[in-house]
């Protein structure tokens, strides 16, 4: 799908990839782009940048995304193209996390893209056109050492995503699905985590590649090269990449218990 003249919505527009995805749309000659966030304050310095509307909103409530929609219906007529960005790392381990902290973090990484695309596909679908783009992670590929949450809901995202597409696909929707490593964001303020072994990326390098991918209908966006050859070994031998995992998981606590003690 073309970008120029193409009516966007953006979640989790205040900062970040979304912020970085704003102005990538802006750039590409998108006709409107509509900047949605709780942060309101954040939206709205996006949405000043880019000539663009901010909307205030919880992914993870349902009401809100239909009023998002409708408000992107009402600004610019209709939506072309849905980046469902937003996302939350959650709370870290298993143990610790209570049923609240699951119920948080599969409301904003998968809720939020099941409540986009049943509200805005049948307009897509009634033109025969429309792109969805769901943020996920690399760890819904593979998986996140040290965060139950996290791996299970950005599986959850990737699969949701794959779903819609084999679908919805025939019938004129594009989907592409996000899943980068560590990126240069307020996630990982405090550094990337096991997620930066491949190094830290660049939030408007990430949103290049995502505009790229919607350009070549490509459904899986993996910023981070290596991603792809872990998932290929993944596949190959599932058994044998456990075992890896289990291994790097060992060097994870080890690495995490001096600073426990201290």
């Amino acid at each position: 799908m073309k970008i120029e003249n193409k009516r966007v919505v953006v979640t989790g527009a205040a900062s970040g990839i979304g912020k970085a995805l704003c102005e990538e749309f802006y750039a590409a000659g998108a006709k409107s782009i509509v900047c949605v966030d709780m942060n309101i304050e954040g939206a709205l310095d996006t949405a000043n940048s880019v000539n663009g509307l901010a909307v205030t909103a919880d992914v993870s409530n349902e009401q809100d995304i239909i009023n998002v929609i409708e408000k992107a219906n009402g600004y610019s007529g209709g939506i072309d193209i849905f980046c469902s960005n937003a996302g939350i790392g959650g709370k870290p381990g298993f143990f610790e996390a209570d049923p609240s902290d699951w119920e948080m973090i599969w409301g904003v990484n998968v809720q939020s893209h099941i409540h986009a695309a049943k509200h805005v596909l049948p307009q897509m679908i009634e033109r025969g056109e429309g792109y969805l783009m769901n943020t996920s992670s690399a760890a819904g590929l593979l998986t996140q050492l040290g965060a139950a949450g996290y791996a299970v809901t950005k599986a959850a995202a990737v699969s949701f995503a794959e779903w819609i597409k084999i679908t919805y696909g025939d019938k004129g929707i594009g989907v592409s699905c996000l899943c980068p490593q560590a990126v240069r964001t307020a996630m990982t303020a405090n550094g990337p985590g096991v997620a930066g072994v491949d190094g830290m990326m660049e939030a408007d390098v990430v949103a290049k590649d995502v505009l790229n991918a919607i350009e070549e209908e490509r459904f899986l966006v993996t910023p981070h090269n290596e991603v792809l050859e872990y998932v290929q070994r993944k596949g190959n031998d599932r058994d044998r990449w456990i075992v890896g995992m289990q291994r790097l998981q060992k060097q994870y606590e080890d690495f995490l218990t001096p600073m426990e003690e201290d």
